[in-house]
């Protein structure tokens, strides 16, 4: 199991049990860690990982279910399988938020993101550079609506988890849940329905992953925290569109 999906699985808070629970599956099957039709491990084993009472996870189970977002088959071959969302209305998400939060919520993200990446170039081994150019090969084929998105939230997640940090991995893993539809729409209102929006957002990814192999922690802070603020300028341009 890769870093990041030890992430998803490690122990919740103490606190609101089922609401963690809840958030924190909900979050990987956002972001495809937890990917469509991929099973779950049984309840007792999922409990024992995530360091809650079968009760508990149960009862995060029983909401997911509510939510679309698992299904439970019985008998044999039976148990809790994924369920991925197909679509997500961002539009209505995005103008939940005023300016000043996106602001907000846009430096939170940076300070997260600059942090990981640059104690990903001061801890990351070869294996764990081995995941983000997995993904890299893969969004290069990847369709722009779809599967691209998904690869570029994996990606930002598998960076956090070079970091060797759980912490700063599952605050990635939930600021993309979060966010990371909403830093899409900016992307789609810039593309130009071209290749090179594509092509532009790989170069980024490569070039901070061979800061992160080179072991520059300062430039790849820099690189990460200054993709999350471009992306953020163009969304509160956005948003103050939609104000108009």
């Amino acid at each position: 199991m890769n870093t990041a999906r030890l992430a998803v699985f490690a122990p919740v808070d103490s606190t609101a049990r089922v609401e963690a629970v809840v958030r924190r599956l909900t979050d990987a099957i956002a972001l495809g860690l937890l990917t469509d039709g991929e099973q779950l491990p049984s309840e007792a084993e999922l409990a024992a990982q995530l360091g809650v009472s079968t009760v508990t996870l149960r009862e995060a189970l029983m909401a997911l279910r509510q939510q679309g977002l698992v299904e439970t088959r019985r008998g044999r071959g039976g148990g809790s399988f994924v369920r991925a969302p197909d679509s997500l209305d961002v539009g209505v998400r995005l103008r939940a938020y005023a300016v000043d939060e996106l602001r907000d919520l846009g430096d939170h993200y940076a300070a997260i993101a600059g942090a990981a990446a640059r104690l990903a170039a001061q801890r990351a081994l070869p294996s764990d550079l081995a995941p983000l150019r997995r993904s890299l090969a893969e969004m290069a084929t990847a369709d722009w609506d779809g599967r691209l998105r998904r690869l570029d939230g994996r990606f930002r997640v598998e960076v956090a988890a070079a970091s060797q940090s759980a912490r700063l991995t599952q605050e990635e893993i939930r600021l993309q849940a979060d966010i990371g539809p909403l830093l899409w729409l900016s992307r789609d209102e810039r593309r130009g329905h071209d290749e090179m929006s594509v092509r532009r957002l790989l170069d980024q990814h490569q070039t901070l992953v061979e800061a992160i192999a080179a072991g520059d922690g300062d430039r790849a802070r820099a690189l990460a925290e200054r993709h999350v603020q471009d992306a953020m300028d163009h969304l509160i341009e956005l948003r103050l569109r939609l104000q108009e």
